[in-house]
């Protein structure tokens, strides 16, 4: 199985409030192997500021990716680097959705079929009622991190490779049945299409509802009404137009 292990730093918290990606990074593993291991790598232009709190958590600042790419340009390369594996990542949702954001604002293919596995997911179920974010995992696995003193999408997916390899059996694989890869659509649910899904469960609601009765004297008034207003409007009104007959 061909795994790509994937991180990113964002602007802030939520795609869908206006934060972007400002760093992307993904480390690929082939036959639970990290030797020669390719990497995928770039800073990109978020196209808005980054605030200085966050700057703090990653050290990547304005002036640090003002001359670099936005999302859109450096997309075709990430789609090709992770096409036909699986991707592993710690907290799925929230590098997903940003990744999705990304790639929906660039009018690219979606990764809605892509299998994901959640690092977090499965540490939450190995080691219940503990701190389980990257950090904590690597001092429980015993995986140096020393050199990481800030955020980076890149040493964090390297540092997730060995956190995954070694709570799923290290360089040999162990069969458990906690390791359940899902289509990154169950993880992400965009506004656009939830949205069209609340609107038509809305709708569907209002169609099967029985006209309300109309009263004659109510018919009488409101046609008298568009009557009045026909006349006031010099006969301008749109519903008095004839339509336009058919082309051909």
């Amino acid at each position: 199985m061909r795994l790509i292990m994937l991180d990113t730093e964002t602007t802030g918290l939520s795609p869908f409030s206006g934060d972007r990606i400002v760093e992307i990074g993904a480390v690929e593993v082939v036959h639970r192997s990290l030797e020669q291991a390719r990497s995928f790598h770039h800073y990109v232009n978020p196209g808005r500021s980054i605030p200085e709190e966050v700057v703090r958590i990653h050290g990547i600042s304005d002036a640090h990716v003002q001359d670099k790419p936005p999302f859109r340009e450096i997309a075709p390369e990430f789609l090709d680097f992770i096409g036909g594996a699986t991707l592993v990542i710690h907290n799925a949702p929230f590098d997903l959705g940003f990744i999705m954001n990304e790639l929906q604002l660039a009018g690219l293919g979606g990764i809605d079929a892509v299998p994901v596995i959640d690092t977090l997911d499965l540490a939450r179920k190995r080691h219940p009622h503990q701190r389980n974010n990257l950090d904590a995992l690597c001092d429980r696995y015993r995986i140096e991190r020393g050199h990481r003193t800030l955020h980076g999408a890149l040493l964090d997916s390297q540092l997730l490779a060995e956190v995954y390899l070694a709570m799923t059996g290290g360089r040999q694989f162990s069969l458990t049945s906690d390791i359940h890869p899902r289509p990154a659509s169950t993880f992400v649910r965009m506004p656009e299409q939830s949205s069209r899904r609340d609107e038509k469960a809305e709708t569907a609601t209002l169609m099967r509802r029985d006209p309300p009765p109309i009263h004659p004297q109510e018919m009488e008034a409101h046609i008298s009404l568009m009557a009045r207003i026909h006349k006031e409007s010099n006969g301008k009104t749109i519903w008095q137009q004839p339509s336009p007959s058919p082309q051909g």
